[in-house]
């Protein structure tokens, strides 16, 4: 006979092993057939070689490692209760104070009720039996907006506009009967984006003009300091620091350009009906169209505006707010450049930003010189130049008189171009 090989001593191992944990187990009683699970916590063992006493095993010490694994396990639902929401870092942390009321819910829902008051005032004078009473009452209750029933009232019709339409119609009880006459929602949420598109636009126009004459006063300031040019980032003739500066104010000016084309041509909405047929102010007027035609540009010249847009859908069309989105696309490409360049000529050390006497430049090496606000400007305008994509996708999925799936992408682009924007330039300026 061979000896037994290791493989077959191991297997032999293995079999005494699983035949002595076997004996170790709690036997499981059936009763008509069924398991009783009750019985197995009842049940007892006396295995000799198994304790069950869990006091009498040694207790393990903690490490700091499993301290702290411990303490980071769950967050306690009592802890830093004041700060547990998300707070927009554009609004939070960079944007001032001017762009992001263009953008509140005061300014949003101020206008909603300035337009349907605009709507009645005009009413009023084509004809239409509502009374200075009710004007009066609308009027005195532009900017006291009781948003706790507004959002009531909302939750009670699942509609945003007819929540506001209740709200303001319970403070100016008289002219319930005539506010939002013959309009649907979009008169309100399209108009009141555009008037803030074109307060946004102001805006920007402003800190664009501000940035300029920075810009000049420092290219004067260096137009006969020599600096090395470069082309393909290799040196190349010899050029000033003033006239280098030129390149991004030709830049800019040519934004500027396009932000006055911009507020200069925007339309209001105005005042269309629910497919952009007027129908239904046909039918306060009695298919008088020349009292709807001079309603809709009275409308237009109450809320500041030239011209409402020729025609619509129920809504406007989208394309315009591609345009305004590229605009502000256009000025964070011409903050990039001129940043890119600081960044490039502070590694050179012949620009540097601003550093305050107690500023760090990091912390584990307080000695460095970071292009900080350089470096911001590009990040928050590599943000901006990717939004017309989606104003671009938006408009092309408009179906017919209109989608609803505009709305969500709406509300966070359009506001956030121009917080974005409102931030470059002020470092720009900086």
């Amino acid at each position: 006979r061979q000896p037994p090989t290791s493989i077959t001593l191991l297997r032999l191992a293995c079999l005494i092993i699983a035949l002595n944990l076997f004996q170790c187990l709690p036997q499981v009683h059936s009763t008509n057939q069924q398991n009783n699970i009750d019985s197995i916590e009842n049940e007892t063992t006396s295995c000799p070689s198994l304790s069950t006493d869990v006091d009498d095993q040694p207790k393990k010490k903690m490490s700091n490692a499993d301290k702290f694994l411990e303490a980071i396990a769950e967050f306690p639902d009592d802890a830093l209760t004041d700060n547990r929401t998300y707070e927009h870092p554009l609004v939070e942390r960079y944007a001032t104070k001017e762009m992001s009321f263009v953008w509140s819910p005061a300014m949003k829902f101020s206008t909603w009720r300035k337009l349907w008051t605009a709507l009645a005032t005009a009413e009023q004078e084509l004809g239409l039996d509502i009374s200075d009473e009710q004007l009066e009452q609308m009027r005195s209750k532009l900017f006291d907006i009781d948003f706790a029933l507004a959002a009531e009232k909302e939750k009670e019709f699942r509609h945003d506009v007819m929540g506001h339409v209740h709200a303001f119609g319970t403070q100016a009880p008289a002219a319930m009967p005539v506010i939002h006459l013959g309009a649907t929602s979009c008169y309100v949420g399209d108009n009141t984006d555009l008037v803030q598109i074109r307060d946004a636009l102001k805006l920007v126009k402003r800190k664009l003009v501000k940035v300029l004459a920075t810009l000049k006063e420092f290219a004067m300031k260096h137009k006969d300091l020599p600096t090395l040019g470069f082309t393909h980032y290799q040196p190349a003739q010899l050029t000033t620091v003033g006239k280098r500066s030129t390149l991004w104010m030709q830049d800019l000016l040519m934004d500027l350009e396009r932000v006055e084309h911009e507020i200069e041509t925007l339309p209001m909405r105005g005042v269309k009906g629910t497919t952009g047929t007027q129908a239904s102010f046909l039918e306060l007027f009695d298919g008088d169209h020349e009292k709807v035609k001079a309603l809709n540009q009275r409308v237009c010249e109450l809320m500041g505006f030239k011209k409402a847009i020729s025609v619509s859908g129920q809504t406007y069309t989208r394309k315009i707010e591609f345009f305004i989105l590229s605009v502000l696309s256009g000025i964070a490409q011409s903050a990039y450049k001129m940043c890119g360049d600081i960044r490039l000529l502070a590694n050179l050390k012949q620009v540097e930003e601003p550093f305050a006497k107690t500023q760090i430049g990091s912390s584990a090496m307080a000695y460095k010189r970071n292009p900080m606000r350089s470096e911001r400007v590009c990040s928050l305008a590599r943000y901006v130049m990717g939004l017309p994509d989606g104003a671009a996708n938006t408009h092309a999925n408009q179906w017919f008189e209109r989608t609803l799936d505009d709305s969500a992408i709406r509300r966070i682009i359009l506001p956030e171009a121009f917080l974005a924007t409102d931030v470059i330039l002020n470092l720009l300026e900086n």
